[in-house]
């Protein structure tokens, strides 16, 4: 049906008869002679439709509207003097139609596509219009150059693409499984895959040697501007490999995909322990396009005279007190703006937030009055302060404090508008602790069961490190991965301090278990989060700006009604009966 696509039109097509399919973006009549924008999914290109050179073509153009469907055959020009649109790719250059073809009618679409301030539901409902936008057709070309790059590199590097199970069974993996009822097994249930994580090992036992995929993943989890229920990861393993062997692949399918995104990149990118991370910049994936830095001064506070601020600075185990500075804040924020700070970290457990002004006369502010002067000299020391400064401090429980600050620094660095949004910022966060623990006092995987410990035998279960790793771009976690578990007596350690007795584990875990019974190989692997990469490279608000049909917030998909009830017989066949009143 065509030639060319639009924005393929150039000078040196002038003289060309050619023949252009798409939409009909916008019209006008202009004394008689009709320009129409057609739109394809290359760009826009004007239609001439004078009536001097086709009488029929300009009779069909007098009845287009918005949306309608236009196949449009013609000879390119050059436009006339002073009438280029330096805004279009094809400015140079329009179509005089000689035969126009309405292929199919529009009706009067509900939103225009590329208005941004339509109420997003209204857009999920219609969400093929709205993909109409080129801007998000540019989100979808981007994303597929970047999965065609992925499948490159990884080939090139000796990785073997193989599909896993979409029908599986429940394991415990850190979030609600989707379920999906037998109807031949009534009574039993498959669970959609969370990852490929145990599918992946098993390719390792089978002596695969390396396996990629670009794999559907599921969880029934609280959504989020970056989660959805379904979501694609890049997924990779490999077998008698090291931690090192690992992040050296990852980073070249990386810098492989940032490539074929028009994004250069440089490898090898930085690594940071998760120690240093949490107690600098309180999150395990920092944000580093900024400098501001947590500083230590728990031994300062240790010597208040205000006891609250002493008892907690005392306990190091469980306590934290970090100062974080602010240069030449005190010139910035307004006496509202603190205000609004300390509401802002109250969200998130602090009981107020502290902070010190540095003045031309010296250090100002109400919590000056629990130190001696040669404490605040000590102060302006260590965190290095000048006049125009303030410095803010967390005190209390580690966790919380380290969560509220960390919050509060990026927090800032949006207020203070420091934040490159150009700047691409890797880093590896490494020494991951293999155990964290739960409200209740017990125990669970960082990661997953399956990740092998550095010192498994260390008697202070929070002392163990794992050879785990997760990469970070700009504050937000793109994948990671660890090196895993391929000795059973190893395992059985890790399950014995996780409590998972041997019934549960031959129950969630027996295929994975035999497995490793039979010769298992040193293996570790990786998973990429392909729609956060994206939403990153295309620096899209929402990673439902990069899905094609995404959920709501509510785990819904407007457009198709999903998830609906079914008909009584369908559940009857499955064996299910939905009770009354479940609400």
């Amino acid at each position: 049906m065509r030639t060319h696509y639009n924005t393929c039109l150039n000078l040196d097509n002038v003289g060309e008869e050619v023949s252009l399919c798409g939409w009909v973006n916008s019209y006008r009549d202009h004394g008689g002679v009709i320009f129409i924008d057609l739109r394809d999914r290359s760009g826009l290109i004007q239609l001439v439709c004078d009536p001097k050179d086709s009488k029929e073509a300009h009779e069909i153009a007098s009845l287009v509207r918005n949306e309608f469907v236009l196949i449009a055959k013609g000879k390119v020009r050059k436009r006339g003097e002073n009438l280029t649109n330096s805004k279009l790719k094809t400015g140079e250059i329009e179509v005089l139609v000689t035969k126009l073809l309405i292929e199919n009618e529009s009706e009067t679409v509900p939103f225009d596509a590329e208005d941004e301030t339509v109420n997003e539901e209204l857009r999920l409902k219609y969400r093929f219009l709205e993909l109409r936008n080129p801007k998000l057709y540019n989100n979808f070309a981007l994303r597929s150059k970047a999965c065609i790059a992925a499948r490159t590199s990884l080939a090139n590097m000796g990785f073997l693409e193989v599909e896993t199970p979409i029908l599986t069974r429940a394991t415990p993996e850190g979030a609600r499984d989707y379920l999906v009822p037998s109807r031949i097994h009534q009574g039993q249930f498959y669970a959609l895959p969370q990852s490929p994580q145990l599918f992946k090992q098993l390719l390792m036992c089978s002596g695969f040697d390396k396996y990629f995929q670009i794999a559907k993943c599921f969880r029934d989890e609280d959504l989020r501007a970056d989660r959805q229920p379904e979501f694609t990861q890049i997924d990779v393993e490999m077998s008698f490999c090291t931690q090192e062997d690992v992040i050296k692949s990852a980073e070249i399918f990386l810098k492989d995909i940032f490539k074929a995104c028009d994004k250069e990149i440089q490898i090898p990118f930085r690594r940071m322990p998760y120690d240093e991370a949490m107690e600098k910049y309180g999150s395990d994936k920092p944000d580093l396009r900024f400098n501001l830095e947590f500083i230590d001064v728990a031994d300062i506070f240790s010597r208040s005279n205000n006891q609250i601020f002493s008892d907690i600075a005392k306990d190091t185990k469980q306590n934290r007190v970090k100062a974080l500075k602010v240069p030449k804040g005190d010139t910035i924020f307004s006496k509202r703006q603190m205000q609004k700070f300390e509401e802002y970290v109250r969200k998130f457990g602090a009981k107020g937030l502290a902070f010190i002004q540095v003045k031309e006369d010296g250090l100002k502010g109400p919590l000056c009055k629990f130190f001696d002067e040669k404490d605040l000299d000590e102060l302006v020391k260590i965190c290095a302060l000048e006049v125009g400064d303030v410095v803010f401090f967390g005190a209390g429980a580690k966790k919380t404090v380290l969560d509220y600050m960390g919050r509060f620094r990026v927090f800032l660095a949006k207020e203070l508008n420091i934040i490159n949004e150009d700047e691409l910022n890797f880093v590896w966060i490494v020494d991951f602790p293999m155990f964290e623990k739960n409200d209740d006092g017990t125990y669970s995987a960082m990661h997953h069961p399956f990740t092998m410990p550095k010192n498994i035998d260390e008697k202070d279960l929070e002392n163990i490190k794992s050879i785990a790793y997760d990469i970070v771009l700009n504050g937000v976690e793109l994948g990671g991965g660890s090196v895993r578990i391929h000795k059973n007596e190893i395992q059985q350690k890790v399950f014995k301090l996780l409590n998972i007795e041997k019934e549960e584990q031959e129950e969630k875990f027996g295929f994975l278990l035999d497995a490793l019974k039979f010769g298992a190989p040193p293996h570790a692997g990786i998973a990429i989060g392909l729609d956060r990469l994206i939403m990153l490279v295309s620096k899209a608000s929402s990673i439902r700006e990069v899905i094609a049909f995404p959920k709501t917030q509510r785990a819904q998909c407007l457009m198709t009604n999903a998830p609906s009830e079914v008909p009584t017989l369908s559940l009857k066949e499955l064996g299910i009966k939905i009770r009354e009143n479940l609400k």
